[in-house]
C-alpha cells in the first residue's frame, strides 16, 4: 500500500489535501508556514491536521522499514512462504507484524529448544493431532540418554506445545483483548519501606486495585513512579479461569490423556510465556496512553504559558527576593537590556528597610521605570508588601511573576552568553523582569520541562515529550511573530525556516550592520537562501520599515496583490492599513486566482485591519490576600484571590500567595460534571477560590472554584 492510500484510510481528510501537504512536507516546509501561507493547497488544514499527516506518514515509513527487515530475516531462514509474505506485506499493525515474526525471531535458547534437541517434537505433534487415546506407550518410544522415562518425554513435549500456543496469533489476540478490557492493576506496599517519609505521598497506593483500561493517566504514572522507587509492588490480575476455558475451547478437540496434556501445556504457556509477555505489552500500552495524556496536558499548559499576557515595551525594575542573601534588583530598558543591578537587604537578618525603600524609589526615578516585577519565590510576599509602602512620584504597576525555571536559565549557556560578566543571581533577576515584558521571548530560552507546568513530565517518554513541546514552542512563536531587530537567538531559532545556525547569522549581521530596515534586507544574511526566506519572512516583523507590510503577517509574495488592491481603491498601502470600513467593502472575489483563494485573501484583509496585532492579552495587576502568609493562616470557608499555576486531568493547582499551591479537584470546578478542565480555567487565570480543607501536616489544600 502506498503512503497516500494509507493516510487516506487513516485520516478523515480529502485526498488532495493529504497529497499537497505531503508534497509541501517533502519540500521541507514547516507546519506553521503550510498552515498560514498554503491554505489553498491544503484545503485550509490547520496545524493539528497537518501534524497528524506528518505523524501518520512517519508511522507508515517506520512500518515499511520493519516489514522489509522481517521479510529479509525470514527469507534468509528459508521459511518465507507466499502466504506468509502476503500477510506481512498487507499488515498495517506493528503488533501483528511482530506476532507473525515471533516463530522465526532469533531468541535465546528456550526450554522448548532443548526439548526439540532431545527429539521430542514428533511427540508434541502427535499430542496436538489429538488422534491417540493412550499417550504413555507412545511416549516410551522417545526415551533416550537424556529422556529417562515416558513422564519426562511428555514434560518435554508440553514445553514445545506451550511455545506453539504462545506463538499463535489468535491466542495472543484473545489474551490481548482480555488484558485490554478486563484486567486489574494492583499495588501492594513494600512493608520495609512503608514508613519512609518519601513513601507517604504514595500511601494511597499501598493497597490499590483498579481496571487497567480505566485508570487515569496521572494515577498510572504515580503508581509506576512509586514502584520504580521501591515503595510498592505492582501486578496484573485477571480472570485466569475464564482465559483457560477459552484457550481450551480453542485448542482441545479430544478427551482423556491427550486433553490433560494439552490442558497442562495451556496453563504453562499462559503463566510462563503469555502472561509475562502480553502483561508487559499491556502495561507498555497503558504507559503510552498515560504518556500521551500527560504530554497533551503539558503541551496545553505550555501553550497557555507561552501566550501569557505581555506587559510590552516598558521599563521594568525586577526584584528577585530573598532573606539572608538579600533582594537582587535589576533595571531593564524597553527591550529588556540590563541598565543597572544591585542588592538590598530589607528583610531579616539585616532588616535594613529604610535603605531598601530609598534605593527602590531612587532607581525608579533614575531609570524612568514603568512597572515592577517581583519573583514569586522566597520572601516574595514580604517584598511585595515593602514595595507597596513606597509613594512613587508616578503611578507604577507592581506584578508578582513566576520564577519557575529562572534558576535553570541563570545557570545556562544561553544566559552566560548574554551576560558573560554577571553572576547567576543577576541573570535570574533579568529573567524575572523580561518574563513580565514578554513571557514568550524569555521562556523559549529555558528547557520547557524546567518550567514546571507538567504532570509527571519526568516519567513520560522524553523523546516524545521534547518533540511535542518543541512543536508547541514553534507554533506559539510563529503565531505571535518575531521582531527581528530585538529577538534573541533562542527566539529566532524557532521561527519557521530559521533554526539555530541561521539565528546566529542573523544576530551576527545585526551586530555588524545595525537594525534591519526591510524584509528584503534579510536576504543578505549569510546562508539565508531563497527557501529559508520564503519560510520565515511572513513571521519576522520589522518595526518602522518603509513598507508598512514588513511589520505585518502579510507574506512578501503577496505584496504585489496588496498593491493592486490599494491601487484599485485609489489609496496608498499606508492609507489602506487600518481603514476597516473600506477594507470590509472590498470584493475579494475579484482577486481570486489559481494561486490565491478566499482563505488567503481573508487573512490579508484581517491583517491589514490590524497589522502586527499581538494575539495575546495585556498583563493585569494581581494582589493576593495580604493576611495570608503561610498555610497556618488558612481557614475552611475563606474566599481568596489566586492564580492558576498548573492544570492537570484531575483538576488545577492555584497559587494563593503561600509556598504551597492548593488543588481544585475536577469535582470542585463546577456544580455539573466536568470532562475538560480547560473549559473552566486557563493557566495564569486570576480566580477566586473557597478553602474546603487544610491538611497542614501533609501540606495539602483543597479548594473550590468560586463563581464571582
Amino acid at each position: 500500500m502506498q503512503v497516500l492510500s494509507y493516510l487516506k484510510n487513516q485520516l478523515n481528510l480529502p485526498h488532495t489535501s493529504i497529497q499537497h501537504t505531503l508534497q509541501l512536507l517533502e519540500e521541507d516546509c514547516t507546519i506553521p508556514f503550510i498552515a498560514r501561507y498554503r491554505k489553498e493547497m491544503t484545503g485550509n488544514l490547520d496545524e493539528i491536521q497537518i501534524e497528524n499527516i506528518l505523524k501518520a506518514k512517519t508511522f507508515y515509513e517506520d512500518l515499511e522499514k520493519r516489514k522489509i527487515s522481517i521479510l529479509n530475516s525470514i527469507e534468509e531462514q528459508g521459511a518465507l512462504t507466499s502466504a506468509l509474505k502476503s500477510k506481512l506485506e498487507e499488515s498495517l499493525s506493528l503488533t501483528e507484524l511482530e506476532d507473525l515474526y515471533l516463530p522465526y525471531k532469533k531468541k535465546r535458547k528456550t526450554k522448548a529448544d532443548k526439548a526439540r534437541e532431545q527429539g521430542l517434537e514428533p511427540l508434541a505433534k502427535i499430542i496436538m493431532a489429538q488422534n491417540s487415546s493412550q499417550l504413555e506407550p507412545i511416549a516410551r518410544n522417545y526415551i533416550n540418554a537424556e529422556v529417562k522415562n515416558a513422564s519426562e518425554a511428555l514434560v518435554g513435549a508440553r514445553l514445545i506445545i506451550a511455545e506453539w500456543i504462545a506463538e499463535r496469533t489468535d491466542i495472543r489476540d484473545y489474551i490481548r483483548h482480555q488484558f485490554g478490557n478486563f484486567i486489574q492493576i494492583t499495588a501492594k506496599a513494600v512493608k520495609t519501606k512503608m514508613k519512609e517519609e518519601k513513601a507517604q505521598k504514595f500511601k494511597d497506593y499501598f493497597d490499590w486495585s483498579e481496571s487497567l483500561k480505566r485508570i487515569p493517566s496521572h494515577r498510572f504514572l504515580a503508581i509506576q513512579r512509586a514502584e520504580k522507587e521501591g515503595f510498592i509492588r505492582v501486578k496484573l490480575e485477571g480472570d485466569e479461569e475464564r482465559i483457560f476455558q477459552q484457550m481450551q475451547r480453542k485448542l482441545i478437540k479430544s478427551s482423556g490423556d491427550v486433553a490433560l496434556q494439552i490442558e497442562l501445556a495451556i496453563a504453562d504457556s499462559y503463566k510462563r510465556l503469555l502472561k509475562p509477555s502480553l502483561g508487559n505489552e499491556a502495561l507498555q500500552q497503558a504507559k503510552e496512553k498515560a504518556d500521551e495524556s500527560a504530554i497533551a496536558v503539558f503541551a496545553n499548559n505550555l501553550k497557555q504559558l507561552l501566550l501569557g499576557a505581555p506587559l510590552g515595551e516598558k521599563r521594568v525594575l525586577a526584584i528577585d527576593p530573598g532573606f539572608r542573601t538579600g533582594c537582587k534588583l535589576v533595571c531593564l530598558d524597553e527591550n529588556g537590556m540590563l541598565l543597572h543591578n544591585e542588592t538590598i537587604f530589607p528583610h531579616p537578618p539585616q532588616k535594613d528597610q529604610k535603605t531598601a525603600l530609598k534605593k527602590i524609589s531612587t532607581l525608579t526615578e533614575a531609570y524612568k521605570i514603568d512597572a515592577i516585577a517581583i519573583g514569586n519565590g522566597t520572601a516574595s510576599r514580604e517584598t511585595e508588601a515593602l514595595v507597596k509602602k513606597i509613594r512613587f512620584r508616578n503611578e507604577l504597576q507592581v506584578f508578582v511573576v513566576s520564577e519557575a525555571g529562572a534558576s535553570v536559565y541563570s545557570a545556562s549557556a544561553v544566559a552566560r552568553e548574554e551576560f558573560p560578566t554577571y553572576d547567576a543571581t543577576v541573570r535570574g533577576s533579568v529573567s524575572i523582569g523580561r518574563r513580565l515584558q514578554d513571557p514568550l521571548a524569555e521562556l523559549v530560552k529555558i528547557d520547557a520541562k524546567a518550567i514546571g507546568v507538567g504532570q509527571y513530565q519526568h516519567d513520560v517518554d522524553q523523546t516524545k515529550l521534547k518533540q511535542t513541546l518543541d512543536r508547541v514552542v514553534e507554533s506559539c512563536v510563529n503565531a505571535v511573530g518575531v521582531n527581528i531587530n530585538t529577538a534573541s537567538k533562542s527566539l529566532l531559532s524557532y521561527v519557521s525556516g530559521i533554526g539555530e545556525k541561521l539565528a546566529e547569522n542573523i544576530i551576527e549581521y545585526r551586530n555588524e550592520n545595525g537594525a534591519f530596515h526591510s524584509r528584503n534586507e534579510i536576504k543578505k544574511v549569510k546562508r539565508l537562501g531563497g527557501k529559508a526566506f520564503v519560510q520565515s519572512a511572513g513571521f519576522l516583523r520589522i518595526r518602522n520599515a518603509e513598507n508598512p507590510l514588513d511589520n505585518s503577517a502579510v507574506h512578501p509574495e503577496r505584496y504585489a496583490l496588496v498593491e493592486k488592491i490599494a491601487k484599485d481603491e485609489e489609496k496608498t498601502i499606508k492609507e489602506l492599513i487600518g481603514n476597516k470600513e473600506l477594507l470590509q467593502k472590498i470584493k475579494l472575489a475579484r482577486y481570486v486566482s489559481e494561486e490565491v483563494g478566499l482563505p488567503t485573501l481573508k487573512d490579508i484583509i484581517a491583517e491589514l485591519e490590524k497589522p502586527g496585532l499581538d494575539i495575546r492579552k495585556k498583563a493585569k495587576v494581581f494582589t493576593f490576600n495580604q493576611d495570608i502568609k503561610t498555610i497556618g493562616d488558612l481557614r475552611e470557608g475563606q474566599l481568596l484571590p489566586g492564580i492558576v499555576n498548573n492544570i492537570t486531568n484531575f483538576g488545577c493547582f492555584v497559587d494563593v500567595g503561600i509556598k504551597e499551591s492548593g488543588l481544585i479537584h475536577v469535582s470542585n470546578l463546577a456544580d455539573e460534571f466536568v470532562s475538560d478542565v480547560n473549559a473552566h480555567v486557563s493557566l495564569h487565570q486570576q480566580v477566586i477560590v473557597k478553602v474546603l480543607e487544610v491538611d497542614a501536616a501533609r501540606k495539602r489544600i483543597q479548594l473550590k472554584l468560586h463563581k464571582k
